[in-house]
Order: structure tokens, then sequence, then C-alpha cells
């Protein structure tokens, strides 16, 4: 429902009462737009904040509750749920609240989770993770979330750096950066409300590939490793829908780094995703060895790696990839020996396919074979090239 005309302006003014440090009057203002728009979710939210402000820390609790509920009946759950969690840590929450919110969100008994395929059937899947476990499983994960705030200009993550969470923007937005060559920061994507990021660092325990900033005021979830591996304990379905997610974000990757996969059908990527591993790999170590057989066909995600042929009396330095870059695949296809040692001229991230898998998913399909044996055929002749510089 659009807002009136005057629960308008009543916002407006509250709004600049509050960026002008009167919170009082804020909240007042806040309120009498509450009593025009009852199911203003928003209003309920900023009235929530501001008596946590002015540390009326009861009536806080009790109007983060009211939030959290709006938020249900607009069918935002994540909003919902940080209402919920920030209501909880006043200490003044309604148990019913969390209980309203598995109703509304979580798998009734006997439903099956989502599966997040890239191929719509037309039906919303929920919000990751939360929208994938039952509703016992739902109350538990929810006391188990944490809610963070952070200012424009804050980083959330930092690239490099060891991380054990995933985070979910639920307000604000925030910029993905990464360092590229001559240790240049580009930004490569921007996050808004809904989406989620870590979600690697997380399940692998590798180091964070992105730094995220926030560029303006923006409130997150953060799903931290120790508490869900808590829940999960006791309701393994959160581990399983974490992997569930964490899967299909590997889809993403391989979507966006490599062409080879433009074309397979949602099936043929949703089954290749499980069969690939994600590793992170230090710099100067050996992925695939000359003269002995190969073993996986590897997507580089992160990193460059240095290929390298040993000739007699010589060492000959090829081309080096970079991110996007496959490898591997000449052995697997020709059913021969390596071609040329792969080492780790960075720190790098990878996707591993073992020859099984691969023989199972690329070699039956004949033009994603056919593209794999022309980048193969190009390695080799620039491999000869190489040998006669």
């Amino acid at each position: 429902m659009a807002d009136s005309p005057h629960a308008r302006s009543l916002k407006a003014q509250a709004a600049t009462l509050a960026a002008g440090g009167k919170l009082e009057a804020a909240l007042a203002g806040y309120q009498d737009a509450l009593r025009a728009e009852p199911e203003d979710a928003e209003v309920h939210q900023r009235v929530a904040e501001l008596l946590e402000w002015l540390e009326r820390t009861p009536e806080a609790a009790r109007a983060y509750d009211d939030a959290a509920l709006a938020w249900a009946r607009a069918g935002n759950l994540l909003r919902a749920v940080a209402a919920t969690v920030l209501s909880r840590g006043l200490r003044g929450a309604r148990p019913q609240t969390v209980r309203t919110l598995a109703e509304r969100f979580a798998l009734p008994p006997g439903a099956l989770a989502p599966t997040f395929a890239w191929v719509s059937d037309g039906k919303d899947p929920g919000v990751p993770v939360l929208s994938g476990v039952g509703r016992e499983a739902f109350v538990a994960l929810v006391e188990a979330l944490e809610v963070r705030a952070f200012w424009p200009g804050q980083r959330v993550v930092e690239e490099g750096q060891p991380g054990d969470s995933m985070f979910a923007l639920v307000e604000g937005r925030a910029e993905v950066a990464r360092r590229v060559e001559g240790n240049a920061r580009q930004v490569v994507a921007t996050l808004g409300p809904g989406d989620f990021f870590g979600e690697v660092a997380l399940v692998s325990e590798g180091p964070r590939l992105a730094s995220v900033e926030v560029r303006e005021r923006s409130v997150l979830l953060e799903f931290k490793r120790q508490s869900l591996a808590r829940v999960s304990a006791t309701h393994p379905e959160v581990e399983a829908a974490v992997q569930a997610f964490y899967q299909r974000r590997l889809v993403d990757h391989l979507l966006r780094t490599s062409p080879l996969f433009t074309n397979l059908s949602p099936a043929l990527k949703q089954a290749m995703s499980r069969e690939f591993d994600l590793r992170v790999v230090p710099a100067g170590q050996v992925l695939l060895t000359q003269g002995q057989p190969g073993d996986a066909f590897y997507l580089l995600l992160r990193g460059q790696v240095q290929l390298t042929l040993e000739q007699p009396g010589r060492i000959v330095l090829l081309p080096e990839l970079r991110e996007g870059d496959v490898f591997g695949e000449i052995s697997l296809l020709l059913d021969k020996p390596v071609s040329a040692t792969v080492r780790t001229k960075t720190p790098c991230v990878v996707l591993r396919l073992e020859r099984a898998a691969f023989e199972r998913h690329v070699v039956s399909q004949p033009g994603l074979k056919g593209q794999l044996m022309r980048m193969g055929t190009e390695r080799l002749q620039q491999t000869a090239k190489a040998l006669f510089v």
C-alpha cells in the first residue's frame, strides 16, 4: 500500500529531526507516522532504532519485535530476521516472534528444500540457507545469527585475510573490489539488499577472495562458522542448506569465469558443480608435473600459475595462465602424460575436477570436448613455438 501524503510528510519531518540529532522529537514524529500507517515496516524499524539510541531498552526490544512482524507481513525475510536478532540482543524479545517467522518462511514438515536452480520454475525459492530448513532448525539458526552495522568507507572483509563467516546485506549498499596487476584495486561488483558474500571462506576456510566496503550505512547478518557448526550438530539440515548454497555459488563462479560452460544445460551445470572441489593453493605449489599422468582438470578462479617445460639442458617458460583459464585438459583428453609442469606463481584459488568426473561430464559433451580440444591444440602450438625461440 502506498503511503498517504500525510504519512510521507510526517516521515520526512522525522527523518530531518533525526539527522539533526533531535532524537526525542524524531521519535514522536515517527510514532505519529506509525499511527497514520500502522503497517509501515520501515517506520516500525526507525521507532525501534530511536528507542534503542535513547536507551529505552525494554521499549526498543518490543519495537524491534513489532518491526520484525511488520517486515514478515511485507514478505522481507532478511529484514524480519535482523529485527528479531536485534530484539533478542536487547533481552526483551518475545519468543513467539521467531516462531511466527518460522511458520511464515521456513519449510513446512515434509517439504523439500529449494534447489535455487539456474532456470527458475516461476516460484520464489526464498532466501538462501534460511528458506532451506525446517521450522525448528530455522528458530535455532536465527538465534545463532548476529547483526553487524557499518558506516560508509568501512571494510566488512579484506582480500587475502582469513575468514570464518558469510554475510547477507540487509540494508545499504557495498562494493566488491579485488587487486589486479600492479596491486591496484578494482571494483568488480556492487551489492544491495538481499545479496550474500563470504561463503567461500565460510565453507573452505580459505582467505577472502575480495574486499567488501560499504558505500552507505549498511546492516548485515553474519553467519559464523562456529555458530553454524553448533546448530548443525542438532539440525544437520542447516549444514546441508549451507552446502547447497555454496554449490550454487560454485556454478556462479564457473559461468562468470569460463565461457566453456555457457551452453551447457542447467541440469549438467548443477551436476558438475557438485563434483568440483574448491582448493586454496599457496604460491610455489606444483599442481601438475610434466611427464606424469594427469589426474584432474583445473579452472583458475584466483591468482596466476606458471607453466614450465623441461628440455635437456634448459627450462622453457611458457605463457602464464590467469583467472578464468583452464589447464590439465590435454592430458585427460588425449590420455597422455602432462606436457608441462604447472606451478602456482601467486596464492591461487582453483576448482578441481577429478579425472572420473571429467570423463563423465565433459568427454560425453561433443561441443565442450571439441572446444577443449581446440584450446589444447592452441596451447600445444604455443609450446612448440616456445621451444624454437
